[in-house]
């Protein structure tokens, strides 16, 4: 943990990572192909992609609070999150 006097290091920017050319290839193909299946979804099942990704990221989120939080009851965490939530409403209108 660095000292007040080393504060900065908090600050400094990691070296970027360069996977090698054969994981780089696999990772440019695995991207190619989620975005042709998003582009060959149905609007309906666009919208359904989207709320399942709201959802599974609240429960990351949940999970995030409870362990920050032990002993916190399950409504207190949902009003963690909504707090959360409209914190970063409100940073969107502000941007």
């Amino acid at each position: 943990m660095p000292t007040d006097s080393n504060s900065d290091a908090l600050r400094e920017t990691p070296p970027l990572y360069h996977p090698p050319p054969e994981t780089q290839r696999w990772i440019d193909e695995l991207y190619r192909e989620e975005i042709l299946e998003a582009r060959a979804m149905s609007p309906s099942g666009k919208v359904l992609a989207g709320q399942q990704l709201v959802e599974s990221a609240c429960r990351i989120t949940l999970a995030g609070i409870r362990n920050q939080n032990p002993g916190t009851t399950e409504e207190q965490c949902r009003e963690i999150l909504r707090q959360r939530l409209e914190w970063q409403k409100k940073l969107e209108a502000t941007s």
